[in-house]
């Protein structure tokens, strides 16, 4: 069987990998779970948090987008992203200016965060043929929320607006097909990778103490984050599409690409479950520090239900595919 661009599908991932975890540790609290992107490992009177994301299919600015992906999956955890791991993986046509490049802007991300990088390994890979970045994040905390606490009736929270990551990739990967889009337009949206980090959203709401579970809406964008929490949780939704924040510069790209915002690599936008007499309180704190908190729908029931813009009612069922491993593969 092909499997197609991007995550593997969930039944091939429950077939062929989570039930092979090696040895039973009773010290791991938190191990291999969809919707789920990190593990916990009980150090006694702390918990260790790690989370690892590959970055592939781009090459400006790889080194941020790296740090930064595996560094806010340990954030949906609560805990601070401390220390972190490398692997880059060089074509056999690189030359000693982009490892530079790579390190450098590792580096800079690892500064703004105040991550330590501890280690890793760099080499050029035979038949490579794109650059390839694996980063493992780590955390140290005393407590710890996951994507699978989600609770009956929690309001489904996103911060900020929906496809940020993937707006800045489509303004510098298709290029050619934006031409339409006036130049301070592509510069901006080029420019989103600055926002790209969750890590202050999540220890916002985390310190609030009044969020049951957290995701960070990478690979499927908005629904498919929130389908993921869903699913570790056992739990169904209904979302609203409408509700959704989208930048003036997503909307514009994904009208020109026809694509949807809300199904496009979203990090930059974290998404919480929260109790429901507390939502105002917890989008006030938001606010006070200058992020947008937007409430787009409702966890409960057993459907996994979107009410899309055209008011017809669509159920997911399956793996939500990214718009950008779409456009690749058409």
């Amino acid at each position: 069987m092909k499997l197609p661009l991007g995550k593997i599908p969930y039944d091939i991932l429950k077939k062929h990998v989570l039930k092979f975890q090696g040895y039973t540790s009773p010290e791991v609290l938190v191990g291999p779970k969809i919707g789920v992107d990190f593990a916990v490992v009980n150090l006694g009177e702390k918990y260790l948090i790690i989370s690892s994301d590959p970055v592939t299919g781009i090459e400006e600015d790889i080194g941020w987008y790296a740090v930064n992906v595996s560094a806010n999956d340990v954030a949906t955890s609560g805990a601070k992203p401390r220390f972190l791991n490398s692997v880059i993986l060089l074509p056999e046509s690189s030359d000693e200016t982009q490892v530079k490049n790579i390190s450098k802007q590792m580096d800079n991300a690892a500064k703004n965060l105040q991550m330590t990088i501890v280690g890793g390994h760099t080499e050029i890979t035979p038949n490579l043929k794109q650059l390839i970045v694996v980063t493992t994040a780590f955390g140290i905390t005393n407590q710890y929320i996951t994507a699978a606490n989600v609770e009956d009736g929690d309001y489904i929270l996103m911060t900020k607006t929906a496809g940020i990551e993937g707006t800045s990739i489509l303004a510098r990967i298709f290029k050619d097909r934006l031409k339409s889009i006036d130049t301070e337009t592509t510069l901006r949206a080029s420019e989103m990778i600055s926002q790209i980090s969750i890590v202050k959203d999540a220890a916002i709401l985390f310190g609030t103490g009044k969020v049951h579970a957290m995701h960070d809406s990478t690979e499927g964008g908005i629904i498919g984050g929130v389908h993921e929490m869903a699913l570790a949780s056992n739990i169904g939704f209904k979302l609203n599409e409408k509700s959704i924040e989208v930048a003036k510069e997503t909307d514009t790209i994904c009208n020109i690409l026809k694509i949807n915002p809300s199904r496009l690599l979203g990090s930059g936008s974290l998404l919480a479950s929260v109790k429901p007499d507390e939502i105002n309180s917890v989008i006030n704190e938001l606010s006070k520090h200058n992020i947008k908190g937007s409430v787009i729908g409702k966890f409960g029931g057993e459907k996994k239900e979107i009410i899309k813009n055209n008011g017809l009612t669509e159920e997911v069922q399956h793996n939500v595919i990214d718009e950008i491993w779409r456009l690749l593969q058409h």
